[in-house]
């Protein structure tokens, strides 16, 4: 079971599992999930389960592509700058790989130049919220707060007018907050690859990531890293090349949508 436990919030440790999916059993307001599933092996994709599934379905958010074409999609949150992330740019430029870094407002305000570098290569900017809050317990009017200041900063530091795709702080959130998204432009984006990654202070070496990243590649993988410990940017160079040796080529979250759409409209 994978657990999402992100670097600038750490999840509460009592879940229940159900369809695949973490349910914290102390939410009082409104029902709360935690994006998790197992992890996939031999190239199958995972699954959410059927009831999560209908509910990303009806809100137009992503988790993964096409399980028969072998493309991959590189995403990274950056919470923080710790002085990897211009290593990984470096990567993906020098690979023609594009990707989406999903930031926050700390980020924006503290990386700003490296910000300006991702928009001029052509990299997507995500919206992680600006200050990184367990989103699934605001009101709407402060959900609304989150993402609209961090765009009007964004927007403010380097002309980007606003972001289209969110990603909640430490993969929590409820159907309210992908409703509440929806109204206001956003579509979320979660992810089918991930692993433990976000310790700074507790690197585990470039193999660590390199492993987790081919184990667990699979057709539509939507790939979530994070900027803040040398393991992924040393893996990266080689998993791209060899993801590529297997196959695979890397594409943008506006091609994930796009074919998302056209699969909708095929559906309807």
């Amino acid at each position: 079971m994978m657990i999402k436990q992100h670097g600038l919030g750490i999840l509460a440790a009592a879940f229940i599992l159900v369809a695949g999916v973490l349910f914290n059993p102390f939410t009082a307001d409104a029902e709360e999930f935690h994006w998790g599933f197992k992890k996939a092996t031999g190239g199958t994709p995972p699954d959410a389960g059927a009831s999560l599934n209908a509910m990303l379905d009806k809100h137009g958010a992503i988790y993964k592509g096409k399980p028969d074409e072998k493309v991959a999609y590189l995403t990274f949150d950056n919470g923080y700058e710790n002085g990897f992330t211009e290593s990984i740019l470096d990567t993906l430029k020098k690979e023609d790989a594009p990707a989406t870094f999903f930031l926050t407002g700390h980020y924006l305000k503290s990386a700003t130049p490296l910000v300006k570098r991702m928009i001029a290569e052509g990299h997507g900017i995500g919206n992680h919220s600006y200050g990184h809050p367990n989103m699934a317990n605001l009101s709407e009017k402060q959900m609304e707060e989150e993402w609209t200041k961090f765009d009007d900063l964004l927007n403010e530091l380097t002309g980007v007018k606003r972001t289209v795709y969110a990603r909640p702080p430490a993969g929590v959130f409820n159907d309210k907050l992908l409703a509440v998204g929806n109204k206001l432009g956003y579509r979320h984006i979660f992810w089918s690859v991930a692993f433990i990654d976000w310790h700074a202070d507790k690197p585990k070496g470039r193999d660590y990531a390199y492993n987790n990243l081919m184990d667990q590649l699979h057709p539509g993988a939507v790939i979530l890293m994070h900027t803040v410990a040398s393991d992924n940017a040393e893996a990266l160079p080689s998993f791209i090349q060899d993801a590529r040796k297997a196959g695979y080529t890397f594409r943008s979250l506006d091609d994930l949508v796009m074919e998302y759409e056209n699969i909708d409209s095929v559906l309807r």
